[in-house]
């Protein structure tokens, strides 16, 4: 079963194909003729006109949206490639391995950080024609699915021929594949219920920089579990493409949900609604989605003026459902009841980012920052971060929500927005984008939280990423060096380029 893949590029670059320019020189990286007719051998589809390079440019990173306005791109592969097989992966990276060709892959380009953008040029690698299911194991819960699959069109199909879903709701299902969620090691709305991509796949399918195909977990007939080692499986994931190409994963599924409940409170203080989450996770009840909202963000996305909103959602079989949200109801005692259709709001509104386009042609900055931290620092992160980002000259907006809940702690999701006196002045914006970037990173590891729970690193946060490992960055450079010894996967992401790390 061959599925279709719905990308689509975000704001329209604003020249000619033709005639765009780059923000980042990628010219040290120019593909060979000889390279290239390799490469055209070893894959049907192989492009080199200037709209199929600068659809392959970028992906959705807020700056990289505000340079499109101004006829640039973030950087130009020198060609897309467009394999439709896990042994036409094998070949292309051959032949790139031995050529020291940058390699890009990309599916969806739906990523907020960067992590698709072509950095080094040579060639992006597009993985959408490796899509569809391979196979559903019903007795079992699971299902083997290619990586180029998009996410909606898997729910869909799962649900309509097979009564069985992932769980996994991104707000980019539309556009994200299943190679991606798990190169970024991505988050559903849903999530506190089914569990992370980490905990949905069971086996994957990857390509190494030489060509090696490797099956892991459950996909090489591990079983569920298996202790034979470190688990090769989470080594890739959350690896942004810097350790090998996904061409396939299997997933754990579930039967579809028999019903939903849907239940809103608002409490006096953010810091009140934080602890009834907390008190919830602690009880052992994992509502689907539990979502707290500070003040500024309860009045601009719910027009409610009243408090920090909390909106909760549970599917499933029934009486877990009812007993989840009746130890959830106990918790919220301390805040107060409100009526449901707040979180048929957000459910029917959750994935719609179509402001994002008006702000940006506004000549606004702005970006949404996703970090996490345990409860006892939680509410320090947010006070910190959200006064840093108003203290830094030209900011309109500092908020954030809660989201993704554990027993040990939770998501912190900000949004920042700022306006300089010259809205067409990119090296100002450039600079408050820079700053807002490092206000919130600053104040997350003031406090021993996470620099990112749920969009990666790309290269908006490689600069961060070997203070936030510590002696684990030298472990993680040391995989890097053992599976692409010649650095051509991805390079300059995960905070791997070293001083060239970021942007």
């Amino acid at each position: 079963m061959v599925m279709r893949s719905k990308s689509q590029p975000p704001i329209e670059v604003s020249a000619p194909a033709a005639q765009v320019q780059a923000r980042f020189d990628t010219s040290r990286h120019e593909l060979s003729d000889a390279t290239a007719r390799r490469l055209r051998d070893a894959c049907a589809s192989v492009a080199t006109d200037p709209v199929a390079l600068v659809e392959a440019s970028r992906d959705w990173w807020p700056i990289g949206l505000r340079w499109a306005r101004a006829g640039m791109v973030p950087a130009l592969p020198h060609a897309v490639v467009r394999p439709s097989s896990a042994a036409e992966v094998a070949d292309v990276l051959r032949i790139c391995n031995d050529d020291l060709v940058p390699v890009t892959a990309a599916g969806g380009r739906s990523g907020v950080c960067g992590g698709a953008v072509p950095v080094r040029g040579g060639i992006a690698l597009d993985v959408r024609a490796l899509s569809g299911i391979v196979s559903v194991d019903d007795a079992s819960c699971l299902v083997e699915v290619r990586a180029g699959t998009v996410g909606i069109d898997l729910e869909e199909t799962l649900r309509g021929e097979h009564a069985l879903t992932v769980g996994h709701w991104p707000q980019s299902i539309e556009l994200s594949t299943v190679g991606g969620w798990i190169a970024c090691r991505a988050a559903g709305q849903y999530s506190t219920r089914y569990g992370k991509i980490e905990d949905i796949v069971a086996g994957v399918e990857v390509v190494l920089a030489g060509g090696r195909v490797v099956r892991t977990g459950s996909l090489a007939g591990a079983g569920p579990r298996a202790a034979t080692g470190p688990d090769l499986t989470q080594l890739f994931v959350g690896s942004e493409g810097t350790l090998g190409v996904l061409t396939s994963a299997l997933l754990r599924v579930h039967p579809q949900p028999r019903i939903d409940r849907r239940d809103a409170w608002t409490f006096r203080t953010f810091d009140d609604g934080l602890n009834a989450v907390r008190r919830t996770l602690r009880r052992g009840a994992t509502p689907a989605v539990v979502r707290l909202y500070d003040a500024e963000e309860s009045r601009r996305n719910f027009n409610h003026d009243a408090g920090n909103l909390l909106v909760a959602l549970d599917e499933g079989d029934d009486r877990i459902v009812d007993a989840a949200m009746t130890v959830l109801t106990e918790e919220c005692e301390a805040g107060e009841r409100l009526d449901r259709r707040f979180v048929d709001h957000w459910y029917e509104t959750r994935n719609d980012v179509s402001a994002l386009a008006n702000v940006v042609n506004m000549g606004v900055v702005v970006d949404t920052i996703e970090v996490a931290a345990p409860w006892r620092t939680l509410l320090s992160v947010y006070e910190e971060a959200t006064d840093r980002l108003r203290a830094i000259e030209g900011t309109i907006v500092a908020s954030a929500h809660q989201s993704h809940a554990y027993i040990d702690g939770a998501c912190l999701y900000f949004t920042f927005a700022g306006m300089g006196p010259d809205p067409t002045d990119d090296a100002w914006a450039e600079a408050y984008y820079r700053s807002a970037w490092d206000a919130v990173m600053r104040a997350t590891r003031n406090h021993g939280g996470s620099i990112s729970h749920h969009h990666g690193i790309g290269l908006v946060r490689g600069a961060y990423v070997a203070e936030a490992l510590g002696e684990g960055y030298a472990v993680l450079r040391s995989l890097k060096t053992a599976l692409d010894p010649n650095g051509i996967l991805n390079p300059g992401k995960l905070g791997l380029g070293g001083a060239e790390s970021g942007w």
